[in-house]
């Protein structure tokens, strides 16, 4: 099979895919790598009158001019003039001569300015019927340069909705896809949908190419169910073993030989309990004594022993219950018990004891491994995950053993041809670091594809995440320090920018000088001369009467009379005459100059983050952000996995042009 099938539209319709699914090469997703198109014509602007109003271009001409108002003036003047003349002869006001002359003058004047009148209304009017005609003719004009225009935009129109209609029908969704000389992909975060969508179109792609798909879901959530959809769509009928309880129909390990069957037991028990898990202290469990202890009980056991009698073995072992009840359960044979026994005696070591114990408490979940008629045929399409609804510790014995079973028929295959056959691994930050290692050296010696996806990114997985050839797929992550984590994993670039440059020139040069002259020169001087004289003399003369009018009353009246004289005579004199003089010179001179120079710069060289935490801790569900080393160096690219897009008419397979070499892509 190396192409799709047709594929139904949402209109009904079926389109079949452009191009065809190469083989040599993986997948992941589509980039929207269309431009966008070109905006169409500019529409037209509300409709232009078709005719003209000639009236507002009209009216600025209608307008007397100055030369026609003087001679309105001039003609209401002169006739005017004329009446008065005539209306004084006849008063007798004035001679007849000298009105006749007057009469005439008048009349004169106004015939003058009438004429002047008749001749400016006639230029007006052939200057209103050449403006309205010169406004009709433009109207013209405008009507149609306006139809032209009009046809012009059609045609644009036209043509830009037969561009416009080409570039929706060609195809803008083109897939990313990575090279299958790429040994693995690393998937970190990312939330049960959005791992659902790259299972489908990663196994949608490798399916259509001839190849084969396994699938490991160690999430309890049925990532793989818009997977068994799309297989029954395209005719591909798939293996599906949910566990524990299609655990009788699973042959994965079974035809390996004792030994290996007992490695892979025994690692299968270090990783699923706890002294097993990442961070215990190493050299707690020794692996080699436990395969070395199940294969000799599956050597006792003899050919064709199954997983239960290795644990009714194990339980005879450590002397858990009565070997009676296994023997009548048609677990184990006479024979084979005996054998038991007398490997290691009745009385075996306590540490056989031990041992023999915590393996049968591991390995109880596997009890029921094969005992059924196995799925036939195989499929190219085979489907392993755990029901949630199954005990926790049992799921996590199922996922160790599902890995470490096709981790060891990995190193036993034959190397094939490149991700001919793909295994996908989700979630794998439940196992452990070395079961890890181990898959993925046993992946990339049988050059089979394998995809680990993580919930979550320890430490653990934080220093396994793109190491050796891999790629890096990262997807929503929620926690802060996983986000960080992958950022950094992602990788930073560097730049060199300028982060200070001074440039300071200065001098300085100061000079002082001063002189001073001072000189004082005082004279004072004063004399004082007082004279008095002083005389009195006076006299005094009076007359006196009783009431307000006493000279009308006879017999009252009196007088006095008295003389006093006073002379005074003084004469005071004070002279004062001072001199003084002073007189002050100086001179100051200061001059100060001030330069500096300075030339300083500073290439200081950044560190920025190609992709930043909090940008991945809201990415949409099916983004995915893809890291990969390549020839051109590193590209990081941003990819939607949505499997729905493949079924879109402007969706393509082949691949778009090859960027530039160096060119980073986001």
């Amino acid at each position: 099979m190396t192409g799709l099938s047709r594929q139904p539209t949402a209109a009904g319709q079926t389109h079949p895919p452009r191009g065809r699914v190469r083989p040599d090469l993986i997948y992941l997703g589509w980039q929207h790598a269309a431009p966008p198109p070109e905006p169409g014509p500019v529409p037209l602007g509300p409709d232009e009158a078709d005719v003209a109003d000639a009236e507002p271009a009209v009216a600025p001409r209608r307008r007397p001019p100055r030369r026609t108002s003087r001679a309105r003036l001039g003609a209401a003047a002169g006739a005017a003039i004329a009446g008065g003349a005539v209306g004084c002869w006849q008063a007798g006001v004035l001679k007849p001569a000298p009105a006749l002359f007057a009469f005439l003058c008048a009349a004169g004047l106004a015939v003058a300015c009438a004429r002047t009148l008749i001749e400016s209304r006639r230029a007006l009017r052939a200057q209103v019927r050449a403006e309205r005609l010169r406004v009709r003719r433009l109207s013209e004009a405008r009507r149609s340069d306006l139809a032209e225009r009009r046809k012009q935009h059609a045609r644009s129109y036209r043509d830009w909705q037969v561009r416009a209609t080409a570039f929706w029908r060609q195809p803008c969704w083109y897939p990313v896809t990575m090279p299958t000389s790429v040994a693995r992909l690393d998937l970190a975060g990312g939330t049960l949908a959005g791992w659902s969508a790259l299972l489908t179109t990663v196994a949608a792609t490798r399916l259509a190419a001839g190849g084969s798909l396994t699938v490991v879901d160690l999430t309890e959530g049925g990532v793989a169910t818009d997977l068994l959809t799309l297989a029954a769509s395209l005719g591909i009928d798939p293996l599906v073993w949910v566990l524990p309880a299609d655990l009788p129909r699973l042959d994965l390990g079974l035809r390996l030989s004792h030994e290996s069957f007992a490695e892979v037991l025994a690692l299968t028990a270090a990783a699923a309990g706890d002294l097993g898990q990442a961070g215990a202290p190493a050299g707690v469990t020794d692996p080699a004594r436990d395969a070395a202890l199940l294969s000799r009980v599956l050597d006792a056991l003899g050919p064709g022993a199954s997983m239960a009698g290795l644990i009714a073995g194990l339980r005879a072992l450590a002397q858990i219950g009565d070997p009676h009840q296994q023997l009548s359960a048609g677990v184990v044979r006479p024979d084979q018990l005996t054998r038991l026994t007398a490997m290691f005696g009745r009385g075996a070591d306590h540490l056989v004891v031990d041992r023999a114990w915590a393996l049968e408490a591991r390995l109880a979940a596997l009890a029921t491994l094969g005992t059924a008629a196995p799925a036939w045929p195989p499929g190219p399409l085979r489907l392993m995950w755990a029901d949630r609804r199954a005990p926790a510790t049992g799921n996590r014995v199922l996922g160790c053993y599902l890995t470490v079973a096709l981790t060891e028929m990995l190193r036993q295959a034959r190397p094939g041809r490149p991700w001919q056959q793909t295994i996908c691994v989700l979630g794998a930050d439940r196992l452990t670091a070395d079961v890890l290692d181990r898959l993925c050296d046993a992946a990339e010696s049988a050059s089979a594809g394998l995809v680990l996806g993580y919930r979550a990114i320890p430490g653990p997985v934080r220093d396994r995440l793109g190491r050796g050839n891999a790629a890096l797929a990262v997807m929503r992550l929620g926690n802060a320090e996983d986000a960080r984590a992958a950022a950094e994993q992602i990788g930073s670039e560097h730049r060199f920018v300028i982060s200070q440059l001074t440039d300071t020139i200065g001098t300085s040069v100061t000079t002082t000088a001063g002189d001073s002259y001072t000189s004082t020169v005082g004279l004072s001087e004063s004399a004082a001369d007082s004279r008095s004289v002083t005389r009195t003399d006076g006299r005094g003369r009076g007359r006196s009467s009783s009431g307000t009018f006493a000279p009308l009353v006879a017999g009252s009246a009196s007088a006095s009379r008295e003389a006093s004289t006073s002379t005074a005579v003084s004469d005071s004199r004070s002279i004062t005459s001072g001199i003084s003089a002073s007189t002050s010179w100086g001179l100051a001179t200061s001059r100060a100059v001030g330069a500096s120079g300075s030339l300083a710069g500073t290439l200081q060289r950044s560190r920025e983050l190609l992709i930043e935490q909090h940008e991945l801790q809201h990415l949409p569900q099916t983004a995915v952000v893809i890291c990969q080393h390549g020839p051109a160096g590193r590209q990081v690219r941003l990819a939607d996995v949505n499997p729905a897009i493949m079924t879109l008419p402007t969706a393509t397979l082949a691949m778009p042009r090859d960027p530039q070499p160096g060119r980073r892509q986001t």
